[in-house]
């Protein structure tokens, strides 16, 4: 399999194709709720997963240009979504899994498009090369799906013990 192929395999099979290890983060946040999306578990702890995943999305692909060149994506509506984390309102929530939508299906434009060359090279800035940078968004969307899933079962045994 081409290096090309099995990264749009992996963040596809990460984000929203069925996957062998149960559910894909879009999956596992279908079903959250605004006021679900705002709590924490305890004081201190982070909040507002969908401002968080998107801006990760953002990052790499800044550096994920098919033709080699470097561009800012951290748009203004995603600044506007950072400064309103926190917020349990069901339309800034919609909003910033709309975004996150968005910027997986820009990513995963920007990869269909690298060739060998962008893949192996780092982009500006980066410690790792793209292609570490972008089976890393992979990781990450897993690695934030088991963070969900779990967050919902305390999400619903809180309301139990009430």
């Amino acid at each position: 399999m081409k290096t090309v192929a099995l990264l749009l395999r992996l963040l596809d099979e990460s984000y929203e194709k069925k996957a062998w290890q149960g559910p894909n983060l879009r999956g596992s946040l279908r079903a959250v709720t605004a006021g679900q999306a705002a709590w924490r578990p305890a004081p201190g702890r982070p909040q507002h997963l969908g401002a968080h995943l998107h801006a990760a999305v953002l990052e790499v692909r800044r550096g994920a240009d098919a033709d080699g060149r470097e561009t800012r994506v951290i748009s203004r509506e995603g600044e506007q979504l950072v400064r309103a984390a926190g917020l349990a309102d069901r339309r800034v929530w919609r909003a910033d899994l709309a975004l996150l939508d968005a910027q997986h299906r820009r990513l995963r434009a920007a990869v269909a498009k690298l060739r060998r060359g962008p893949l192996r090279g780092k982009p500006r800035g980066s410690k790792y090369k793209t292609d570490t940078l972008v089976y890393g968004v992979a990781s990450h969307d897993v690695y934030h799906t088991g963070q969900i899933q779990m967050l919902k079962r305390l999400w619903k045994d809180r309301k139990k013990s009430r």
